[in-house]
Parts: C-alpha cells; sequence; structure tokens
C-alpha cells in the first residue's frame, strides 16, 4: 500500500504527476475537482448536499469535502493505496486527514516563481473543445488556433501575470505553512519540477519506498 500527497504551486505539474505516479502504481488518483464532481455525478446523499453549494455558486465547506473524502477512501477501490492531488491545502485540513489515514509520503513539488508564471502565461485554451496548448511548450499548428477545430484560442482570465502573481501569493500564505507541517512529521520529499515530466517522474519514483 502507499498514500502520498502532492503539494505544490499552480502550475508546478502536480495533477500531471499524480495521475501518472497513480497508473504506474496503480493507486487511486483523488482531487477535490474529481471527487466533488463523482459524488455529485452518482448522486450520493453527500453529492445532492454538495451540488446544493456548488449551484449556488459557493465554496463547499472543508467538513463536506472531508466527509467525501473519508466515503472515498473507505471504497474498496482505495484499499491498494491513493494519491492525493489538491487535498490538504493548509494545516487544518491536514489535521483532518491526518485523523482519517496515516500517510507514507509528502510529495513537494518546487519550481522559482518566475518560471511557474512563464508557464501559466504561456498557457492557450480553446473555447470550443477545451483543448490546452502553450506558446512555447504545444504551440498548435497554426498560430492561434486550435488543431481540432479552428477555433481562436484564448487565455484563461487567470492565467494572465498578475492573476497568476495574486494565485502565488495565496499559495504561498495558505498552502506553503504545509512544508513545516510535514517536515516536522517526517513525511516531505521536496522535488525538484524543472525539466522534463520523465525526469521529474524519476525523481518522484526515487523519492518513494517500493
Amino acid at each position: 500500500m502507499l498514500r502520498v500527497v502532492f503539494l505544490g504551486p499552480p502550475g508546478v505539474g502536480k495533477g500531471t504527476q499524480a495521475a501518472r505516479l497513480a497508473a504506474e502504481r496503480h493507486l487511486v488518483h483523488l482531487s477535490t475537482g474529481d471527487l466533488l464532481r463523482a459524488a455529485v455525478a452518482a448522486a450520493t446523499p453527500l453529492g445532492r448536499e454538495a451540488d446544493g453549494y456548488m449551484r449556488a455558486g459557493r465554496l463547499v465547506p472543508d467538513d463536506l469535502v472531508q466527509r467525501i473524502l473519508a466515503e472515498r477512501l473507505a471504497a474498496p477501490e482505495a484499499g491498494n493505496g491513493f494519491v492525493l492531488d489538491g487535498y490538504p491545502r493548509n494545516p487544518a485540513q491536514a489535521a483532518r486527514l491526518e485523523a482519517m489515514t496515516p500517510l507514507d509520503a509528502v510529495l513537494l513539488l518546487e519550481l522559482p516563481d518566475a518560471v511557474l508564471i512563464e508557464r501559466l502565461s504561456g498557457r492557450r485554451v480553446c473555447p470550443t473543445c477545451h483543448a490546452v496548448y502553450h506558446i512555447t511548450d504545444r504551440p498548435p499548428r497554426i498560430a492561434g488556433r486550435c488543431d481540432r477545430d479552428g477555433t481562436e484560442l484564448v487565455q484563461r482570465p487567470d492565467d494572465r501575470p498578475e492573476a497568476i502573481a495574486t494565485r502565488l501569493a495565496v499559495y504561498t500564505e495558505q498552502t506553503a505553512p504545509l512544508r513545516d507541517h510535514y517536515g516536522a512529521r517526517g513525511l516531505l520529499r521536496a522535488i525538484p519540477a524543472d525539466g522534463s515530466p520523465d525526469q521529474v517522474a524519476a525523481r518522484i519514483r526515487a523519492s518513494l519506498p517500493g
């Protein structure tokens, strides 16, 4: 069994690496957004409760997210372990998670802010099919146009440099304290997230037991 949490700022590649590790080690990949959407789609009692908040445009309370997560961690498919991506976001959530399950490792992906801003500000999205491109790392065949349907690509408001700087400041204030929290418990593994996805994945594998 392997129970892992991925931490790191926006744009560092948590989702990509978490999904990759989950596939390699046959673990359940859990992100907060996916958990909520799955619970709503399944129309579970907790899902119906979450749906009420989401339809009203309100944040789902921490207590409800925790109960949905506990329900999923208790399911048979999580018996081999899990990868958590996007939760916990602060020490209070970390304490709730520790009350639910032990952890084997917490992987903190790290990149300088300047690199993160460059990564995120270069992202472009097709408003029709939602395909994601990057002006340097994954450019479309025709500049500014989606490869699939030719729609003009757009930059999301939260991918503009000034918005990214705000997101990083929020991360530093709310989530970065988890570094000390998990470091004190001997669980933290700091992983440089520069280089190719394969290089980062190799560093992650080397940091984990088994």
